[in-house]
């Protein structure tokens, strides 16, 4: 299967405010005790992110590929990250993500992981954008524009 492959949910789903991915949480997530170990968030985090942008029609494979101009990437650049309640084995959470600030090189993404109505991690996530030698660029104005921030 290739990345042009679209599977109807398999990516989440955008919604008003950005995109919601749904995640269970497997044995392999989860420490002796059988909550989810936490570098295991950022997994959850960075699907959500890759989707968010799968979904706006910003697939990795189209950045390196130069569909927007140059080639480039996104590199996390910064991420401050609250954990604040645990979620368990077999629990589905929601991965929720959202551009809050766009600049000429960066874009700021705001992040949640849920279990139902309990907000479990809340994270802010910098991105700069770079070139394929790692160099800072530009941002291409029709990725802006696809990642449009919220007004406000």
């Amino acid at each position: 299967m290739s990345d042009d492959t679209v599977v109807p949910g398999l990516a989440g789903e955008l919604t008003p405010t950005g995109h919601r991915l749904m995640v269970r949480v497997y044995f392999e997530d989860t420490d002796f005790s059988g909550v989810v170990y936490h570098a295991r968030y950022l997994h959850f985090l960075e699907r959500g992110r890759t989707d968010y942008l799968r979904l706006h029609g910003i697939g990795h494979g189209e950045l390196m590929d130069g569909r927007f101009g140059e080639q480039m990437a996104f590199a996390v650049r910064h991420m401050d990250i609250d954990f604040l309640r645990p979620a368990r084995i077999d629990d589905i959470l929601s991965v929720e993500t959202s551009t809050t600030l766009l600049g000429g090189a960066r874009v700021v993404l705001g992040q949640r992981i849920s279990r139902g109505d309990t907000l479990l991690v809340q994270a802010k996530v910098k991105v700069a954008v770079i070139s394929p030698e790692g160099k800072p660029r530009r941002m291409p104005s029709a990725v802006a524009r696809l990642l449009g921030a919220p007004e406000g």
